[in-house]
C-alpha cells in the first residue's frame, strides 16, 4: 500500500461521498479542504493532513490516518480517519437542533397542495 493518495479517491474510499464522480465534483466547488486550502481533485493527501468535508448533509473535520485508493467496507472506511473534537460537537448539536425542530416543508413531497400552503403559511405566523 503506498502512503499517498488522490484526494478524490480517499474521500470516496473513506466513504463521504457515494460516487468518486460526487468527491470529484464536491472537490472542485471547493467543499473539501485540504489543511484549510481548496484543492484540486487529483492532489496528493497523506496520513496527518486535516480535511475539512461538507458532503451536502453533513460537514466533517477529519484527519487522515490511513490510506486507501479502493471502496471497502465501512468498517474499513472508518480507520481512515479521526474526527475531531470540535466536528464531533457540532454535529451532535446540529443532529439535537434537527430532532428538536424539523423544518415544516420537509414533509411536503413535489409542490405544495393549496390546503399545504395555507397550512405552510398559518404556521410561519
Amino acid at each position: 500500500m503506498t502512503d499517498t493518495t488522490r484526494i478524490d479517491k480517499w474521500c470516496w474510499a473513506a466513504r463521504f461521498f457515494k460516487t468518486r464522480s460526487l468527491a470529484t465534483e464536491a472537490i472542485e466547488r471547493g467543499r473539501v479542504k485540504l489543511n484549510g486550502e481548496r484543492t484540486k481533485p487529483a492532489h496528493s493527501v497523506k496520513p496527518g493532513d486535516l480535511l475539512a468535508i461538507d458532503n451536502g448533509a453533513t460537514e466533517w473535520q477529519v484527519q487522515v490516518v490511513g490510506i486507501a485508493d479502493k471502496r471497502g467496507s465501512a468498517a474499513i472506511a472508518a480507520t481512515l480517519y479521526n474526527e475531531t473534537e470540535d466536528s464531533v460537537q457540532r454535529r451532535a448539536a446540529s443532529a439535537e437542533q434537527h430532532r428538536l425542530f424539523r423544518e415544516p416543508s420537509s414533509q411536503l413531497k413535489g409542490r405544495p397542495t393549496k390546503r399545504d400552503r395555507r397550512l405552510l403559511d398559518r404556521s410561519s405566523e
